[in-house]
């Protein structure tokens, strides 16, 4: 099925560049894997290199490159946690300014893992409120 027709609702309510990014890595993961959780996993992995996910959406990043240690490592064989779409490789200023955003509390106290977890927290919460769930 094309990108297009599938994309996750968090990359819906993203900018147009975020939904043609997913969309294409998306439709070339299909073709070289088959339809299904690969080719998922492989566009989010190409979308988290550009954009990092803020509360029900995704917004650009201020630099490009991985966003966790799985994405830095990639591979089945290295599985390693993911940060849920937060770019955990920013530095502690930038999650402040997220977390400020998304009026995470108890933020100016956390560490810099207390920090991506927290914002990891939230942005699932907007998610499901976003969803209805």
């Amino acid at each position: 099925m094309p990108g297009r027709e599938v994309l996750p609702s968090t990359v819906r309510r993203s900018p147009e560049k975020a939904q043609r990014t997913w969309a294409k890595t998306h439709d070339s993961a299909v073709e070289t894997y088959g339809e299904g959780e690969r080719a998922h996993r492989t566009a989010f992995a190409a979308l988290k290199h550009e954009f990092e996910k803020v509360g029900d959406h995704w917004e650009p990043k201020g630099r490009k490159g991985p966003s966790d240690r799985q994405a830095a490592g990639g591979g089945p064989a290295r599985r390693a946690p993911t940060a849920g779409g937060v770019d955990a490789n920013a530095t502690k200023e930038h999650l402040m300014q997220v977390a400020r955003k998304l009026d995470v509390r108890g933020r100016s106290r956390m560490t810099k893992p207390e920090l991506v977890d927290a914002i990891r927290r939230a942005n699932d919460r907007r998610t499901r409120k976003a969803r209805g769930d």
